[in-house]
């Protein structure tokens, strides 16, 4: 098993990448939202400059805010920096869209624009759709130091349904989800990608909390450092309530109904500039009542060292081959330091 960090992209948090490094995490995705985070690209080329073995990338660049020809030659300009240490995760925008008031890119579109993505990574010409019109794209000056399409940069596409399963089964090297840490439901992912396990990667985002023995999932600690993560899911949840009309999980219907008229005390017009406010670094205080030990257990990894390397290596054996680490803003290091020197050495 792999482990790597997802970092909401921030200036003042480069010291943290350098730390997982030395700690031992493979790979760092660079979160891009853009109106709650700093720019992606910039974060990755500071990163770039700061590291000399983790595997550097985007955790996940949006497709809808940037024309395929953007993402990569953002990309390319990376691999200039940090040769082979490169990777493309990019999705349909289930988050940095909807701050904006708008929903994720369709999915014919994103099929497209995974198929001009993954010919221009390749440094070759492809046809491009921008602006209403079809025309043939290539980076012109490949050759002098401006970009480098060589070693590849493996493409992991964003993926939680059976369509949007399928394209990244056909166009990636990988898959990054970030769904719950159950083996069945890693086999049943890993089984709609009908490709060899040593060609395709699964990667899944979530966080862990290293609990002392007899702590319940509950404490004030594990709220600190697993609450944010979690509360990420209502937000989700709710972003699906709200355009397609599906009902919670189970596990969030007590307090469900409480949790919506929150969130629609606020105006139908600014009602996205609410739902994801603290998105997965800190929890509101008027979202704190729902942080349940319940939400927590399914939507994070909690336990003690022992139990944590048992359910990991039950995740490996399903077909999961990464972890990404995605700690609160206040609790990141911790987070690391513990899974680094308290779990890892036990699988």
């Amino acid at each position: 098993m792999e482990f790597g960090i997802c970092v909401a992209s921030r200036p003042g948090d480069l010291d943290y990448v350098v730390e997982a490094e030395s700690l031992g995490f493979t790979h760092c995705w660079m979160a891009d939202s853009q109106m709650i985070w700093s720019d992606v690209y910039a974060m990755l080329a500071l990163a770039a400059e700061r590291t000399t073995t983790m595997q550097l990338g985007t955790g996940v660049a949006v497709a809808g805010t940037r024309p395929s020809s953007v993402t990569a030659a953002a990309l390319a300009t990376i691999n200039e920096l940090a040769p082979g240490r490169v990777f493309c995760g990019i999705g349909s925008g289930n988050t940095a869209m909807r701050i904006m008031g708008h929903k994720p890119m369709p999915i014919a579109e994103f099929d497209r624009y995974l198929t001009e993505l993954r010919s221009l990574l390749d440094g070759d010409e492809t046809t491009v759709h921008f602006r209403g019109a079809d025309t043939p794209v290539r980076h012109l000056m490949p050759d002098h130091g401006f970009v480098r399409f060589e070693p590849r940069i493996p493409v992991h596409v964003s993926a939680f349904g059976p369509r949007s399963l399928e394209l990244a089964a056909r166009h990636g090297d990988g898959l990054i989800s970030s769904a719950p840490a159950d083996p069945d439901i890693i086999a049943a992912l890993r089984g709609r990608i009908d490709r060899p396990r040593d060609e395709f990667a699964f990667s899944n985002l979530t966080t862990i909390v290293v609990t002392e023995d007899g702590e319940p999932h509950d404490s004030e600690r594990v709220r600190r450092q697993a609450g944010a993560f979690a509360i990420a899911a209502v937000h989700y949840a709710y972003d699906q309530y709200a355009q397609f009309g599906r009902r919670p999980p189970a596990h969030m219907a007590d307090f469900w109904p409480d949790y919506v008229a929150l969130v629609e005390e606020t105006a139908p017009e600014l009602r996205h500039q609410r739902v994801h406010q603290g998105h997965n670094c800190w929890v509101l205080p008027e979202e704190e009542p729902f942080l349940t030990a319940e939400l927590i257990d399914r939507s994070c990894l909690v336990g003690t060292p022992v139990e944590l390397a048992t359910r990991i290596a039950d995740l490996e054996a399903a077909g999961l081959d990464q972890i990404v680490v995605l700690p609160p803003l206040a609790e990141k290091d911790a987070v690391i330091r513990d899974v680094a020197t308290k779990v890892i050495p036990l699988l």
